[in-house]
């Protein structure tokens, strides 16, 4: 019988077996596969097979050599200085130099959706010689050593991107890299190929000699799938109410590990734009009447990780343990909403609201905060759109009063979640920003001073004194860290040894 298990299947002494063909579902089928112009669908996983970043991490987010073999930072923390990997060769030949470092970095500041931020105080990336990159910054940018993965930064060969239109180049959707994997075909809607790298710096890795993607859209067929032995690894890919069944299975793990760099989250946002939701004492009502760890129970099955605090327990650097739900309590709520002079109406109505929800969400979660949310007298209205039309819904158009988002922290709070509550960050139009229209001068203030703050005790600090700033306004409510479910049969060995998870490289990965 198998266990539910954790950090992807780290593998014992036993020297790894080269060879095989490894089928790995990926969902949903990404428009591209290089995460550089976009992040969206499942490139952020398919892309560092192929392509590298100058850095990878451990299970704590500590900085792991990659294409840079090792780094230093100035002291006044505005020079970022890095030595490459001598010998290194893009599948095309063509050496690997500081000239793809400084190109990739610029470029990345300019295209990438969170680049944009992340590199924003990066003035010029020096090239001393071919194997020295030094990144230099108009203020200090703390993030910048963890945003270094493949998966989020990745390095990309600038003879083949220069003086090209980037936002179209064929090669987003068939890389050259560095990596593990060379690209071989993308049929749309089918499937991806992937051959080992016989040329790769990290001999004798990789051991795969394939790797084969499939999208399947059906969560049934998913699963089938894997139960069947057809595909051997899938992240996200089977219904909750699956998990117990397949971690019974004696040939498949079920691993609960939800990786440190991606950060998964999840939340409900209200629109303070809404004159109704303006009120904090409403606001308060409504966290009132919903409990987050019932809706843990009966739509993940037990399997999130709650927390009332925007910066969930993941990230336990910058994690404010101390901040709590408010009560759950349908019966002070409604006194609450009373008081307010939101008494229910002859149909039992207080007021009605406009409930979307991000497909990334589950539809069960809406109809929990429906449920709750009647209980007081609320009626929440729940409507379903397809995600690009949710997108449009929720950011352009702002026509919501509630939203379920999956807004990730992933791996650092200046990244992922100053976004979502600096009032500067507010943008119509803008997808997966300030959906609230939050504005609180003195959270700008903490989040603009954690992002250039060098000191580590005082970065911490400003992160807790935010958290507490934001929960007593209540501009959302946090669910906490969604079920994150990998699916690997068990001869698949070190599939996520990195705290990447699935947006590694599998250079390790190997068939027991």
């Amino acid at each position: 019988m198998a266990a539910l298990s954790g950090l992807g299947q780290l593998a014992n002494a036993a020297e790894p077996k080269p060879g095989g063909t490894l089928t790995w579902i990926v969902t949903p089928e990404p428009s591209s596969i290089l995460p550089l112009t976009t992040t969206a669908g499942g490139n952020t996983e398919l892309g560092p097979k192929i392509v590298e970043g100058l850095l990878t991490y451990d299970f704590n987010l500590n900085p792991k050599p990659l294409l840079a073999t090792s780094w230093s930072i100035s002291k006044d923390g505005l020079q970022y200085r890095f030595n490459l990997r001598r010998g290194v060769k893009w599948h095309d030949g063509k050496d690997f130099t500081s000239a793809d470092v400084a190109f990739s970095i610029l470029t990345l500041k300019t295209v990438h959706p969170r680049g944009r931020a992340t590199f924003a105080n990066v003035t010029e990336v020096q090239t001393p010689d071919l194997f020295t990159a030094i990144i230099v910054l108009s203020k200090p940018s703390p993030t910048l050593l963890t945003a270094l993965a493949g998966a989020e930064s990745p390095i990309v060969p600038k003879h083949l991107y220069d003086k090209t239109d980037i936002l179209n180049s064929k090669y987003n959707s068939a890389p050259v890299g560095t990596g593990p994997f060379i690209f071989k075909e993308f049929v749309k809607g089918s499937h991806i190929v992937l051959e080992r790298n016989p040329n790769y710096w990290d001999k004798p890795k990789p051991y795969l000699d394939k790797v084969i993607v499939r999208f399947i859209p059906d969560a049934l067929a998913r699963a089938a799938a894997l139960e069947s032995g057809a595909a051997d690894l899938a992240g996200q890919a089977i219904p909750l109410s699956d998990v117990a069944r397949f971690s019974k299975l004696p040939k498949i793990n079920v691993d609960t590990t939800n990786w440190a760099y991606i950060g998964l989250q999840q939340q409900l946002y209200f629109n303070l734009d809404t004159p109704v939701l303006q009120k904090l004492e409403v606001r308060r009502a409504i966290s009132q009447a919903i409990d987050v760890n019932a809706l843990n129970k009966v739509v993940w099955y037990g399997y999130g990780k709650v927390s009332a605090a925007v910066i969930g327990t993941l990230n336990s650097k910058y994690h404010n343990a101390d901040i709590r739900y408010f009560p759950y309590n349908p019966k002070e709520a409604e006194a609450a909403l009373d008081a307010a002079g939101l008494k229910r109406g002859a149909d039992g109505v207080r007021f009605r609201l406009r409930l979307l929800y991000n497909p990334f969400q589950e539809r069960r979660a809406a109809d929990f905060v429906r449920q709750s949310l009647s209980r007081i007298g609320i009626d929440a209205n729940i409507e379903n759109y397809d995600f690009g039309t949710y997108v449009t819904k929720a950011y352009t158009e702002r026509a919501f009063d509630l939203t379920l988002e999956a807004l990730a922290n992933v791996f650092d709070p200046t990244v992922g979640v100053q976004r979502v509550f600096w009032s500067k960050n507010f943008k119509v139009g803008l997808p997966f920003s300030n959906a609230a229209h939050y504005v609180n001068p003195e959270a700008d203030r903490l989040l603009e001073a954690a992002s250039v703050e060098v000191d580590e005790s005082k970065r911490r600090q400003l992160f807790l004194d935010f958290q507490k700033v934001v929960h007593d306004d209540i501009p959302s409510i946090e669910f906490g860290a969604n079920p994150s479910i990998t699916i690997a049969a068990k001869k698949v060995k070190n599939y996520a040894p990195t705290a990447e998870g699935l947006r590694g490289s599998f250079a390790d990965l190997y068939f027991d």
